[in-house]
């Protein structure tokens, strides 16, 4: 019996000896962490961090992190000041709460911190590093950053796509009218605005011939799930014990979503080359003027003039494919969701504070009439309503956190900030820091207008109280066009209907806010609408 139970043992140890191994290495590993930590902590304490809380080994703060996270950061700096060190895993980072840190940072290291930090699922979705949203500061960011300024979400594309735009609301315009005439009980406004802020943004890509119904809809899917993956936490990104485990299985999530957005991108492309051949044919067969070439100058989307410059053998950098798709497809995360976001919240806002709602309908009604909708152009008229613009984005920034990395070693208010640390500049508690805002909580458009006490404050950047759309290099590319499309399509949605709350739901509005890439309001908006114009403008 002996000898059956030691060859028992030894058959059952040799059975386990990949699961003995595994855990030896997990051990080996572990140890070799900590020790690590240990060596390393020693190392930063000497350089004199920035304060912080108490961290532990291996995880460092991520214990202490809670959803959504630019409220816990907050609360985290209320102990530990406006600059604070905190280590999230192996992963230095500090975080700037308030407008004097952010300007010091920005104002006074940007050339230090001008850098992203790659994370391993944006890895998968950069073709190689092409990525402008995760290129680091070098030539071709600059090259394409200028490209967005000067060409592809400049003051004159914003006018050029106005038209795009203008459809794509009247769209939307057109299926709430619907819904309402056809005795519906209410309309999910925030799928709605979604279907027309993704429709939109695919037609400035890629103009309406190439983009035909099923790229539409598969773009949509597409984007949403790319952009759940880049907002999700990653222990591979901060852990050392996981890099190169990929535990949650992120990184195979990303490599087939990458997949379908590369089929995705070469569909368009595809689209868009027998296009514009089928149009040099039509101009060689034909012949045009200058004003013929000036018209079809002013037709072009992005993926026009970024092929324009793919072929351009005398332009600054080499455009590759893999570089327009990168591009493309940061446009389509970045800009789809945000727009539909951010009317989301404002809409949401104005329902909770029916007197401001009465002030930005009142105001648009004797402006505008009720003979036309109300549009862009109209946007100078309307200092309330973009008062209420300015004061959803002041509570309701659509990136609460922006993320930079240092590429050198500084130092900040007698604090060292390593090389490689990433850093955090939490625009959400910055844009309800009581020390500068008056009821901070509260939803007041009046601040912003004559007489108040943020009177004349920007949202550009310029003014670090309030910067929702970031600040200095790194700052969004598409402000200037948020600026204009948002509260457009918000003022033609109040103009155009009343809007109550479906049966079902109740007042005031619940304002959590969700988890993912946008912080986005947590329920959606499930709203039941009424039309206020008779008769209704025509929609076209």
């Amino acid at each position: 019996m002996a000898v059956a139970m030691e060859e028992r043992l030894m058959s059952m140890l040799l059975a386990n000896r990949n699961l003995v191994s595994v855990v030896l290495v997990l051990v080996a590993a572990v140890t070799a962490v900590a020790l690590h930590y240990l060596i390393s902590s020693r190392r930063h304490h000497a350089r004199r961090l920035p304060p912080g809380p108490m961290s532990l080994p291996v995880i460092g703060h991520l214990h202490l992190l809670r959803s959504p996270v630019h409220r816990t950061l907050r609360d985290l700096a209320d102990r530990a000041g406006p600059l604070m060190h905190i280590r999230l895993g192996s992963t230095h980072c500090v975080v700037a709460s308030n407008a004097e840190v952010a300007r010091e940072l920005i104002r006074g290291h940007e050339g230090s911190i001008s850098d992203r930090p790659l994370t391993e699922v944006a890895r998968q979705f950069a073709y190689g590093g092409s990525s402008f949203v995760f290129a680091p500061y070098d030539a071709y960011w600059r090259f394409i950053k200028r490209l967005c300024m000067s060409e592809l979400l400049g003051p004159l594309a914003i006018e050029l796509h106005r038209p795009v735009r203008r459809a794509g609301a009247a769209s939307l315009l057109r299926a709430v009218l619907e819904a309402a005439n056809g005795g519906e009980k209410a309309v999910d406004l925030t799928h709605e605005l979604i279907r027309f802020s993704h429709t939109s943004v695919l037609r400035m890509i890629a103009g309406t011939a190439a983009v035909p119904g099923s790229v539409a809809s598969k773009a949509r899917e597409v984007v949403k799930d790319a952009a759940e993956l880049v907002g999700a936490f990653n222990a591979e990104d901060y852990i050392a014990v996981c890099r190169g485990w990929d535990p949650q299985g992120l990184r195979r999530r990303a490599a087939a979503v990458h997949v379908r957005y590369d089929a995705l991108l070469e569909e368009m492309i595809r689209h868009k080359e027998k296009a514009r051949e089928a149009s040099k044919l039509l101009g060689d067969l034909v012949g045009s003027g200058d004003k013929d070439s000036a018209a079809a100058a002013a037709r072009k989307d992005m993926l026009d003039i970024l092929m324009d410059k793919a072929e351009d053998k005398t332009a600054e950098l080499k455009l590759t494919r893999e570089k327009i798709k990168s591009f493309i497809i940061d446009v389509m995360i970045g800009g789809s969701d945000t727009m539909a976001t951010m009317v989301e919240w404002m809409l949401a806002e104005l329902l909770n504070h029916p007197e401001c709602l009465r002030k930005v309908v009142a105001e648009i009604d004797g402006v505008v009439g009720g003979g036309r909708i109300v549009g862009e152009e109209d946007l100078p008229q309307l200092p309330y309503l973009m008062a209420a613009y300015k004061e959803t984005l002041r509570l309701h920034p659509p990136a609460p956190v922006t993320h930079r990395q240092s590429s050198e070693e500084m130092e900040i208010r007698g604090f060292a900030i390593p090389q490689g640390t990433m850093v955090f500049i939490n625009i959400w508690a910055i844009g309800r820091d009581p020390a500068f805002w008056e009821d901070p909580l509260a939803f007041v458009p009046e601040r912003f207008m004559p007489g108040g006490a943020a009177e004349g404050m920007n949202i550009r950047g310029q003014q670090f109280q309030l910067m929702p759309f970031g600040s200095g290099r790194r700052g969004c590319p598409g402000m200037g066009l948020a600026l204009q499309s948002v509260p457009a399509m918000l003022a033609a949605l109040v103009q155009c209907f009343h809007w109550s709350v479906a049966a079902g739901g109740g007042m005031p509005l619940d304002m959590g806010e969700s988890d993912g890439l946008v912080c986005a309001r947590k329920e959606p908006l499930v709203l039941r609408p009424t039309p206020r114009l008779n008769p209704f403008p025509a929609v076209v």
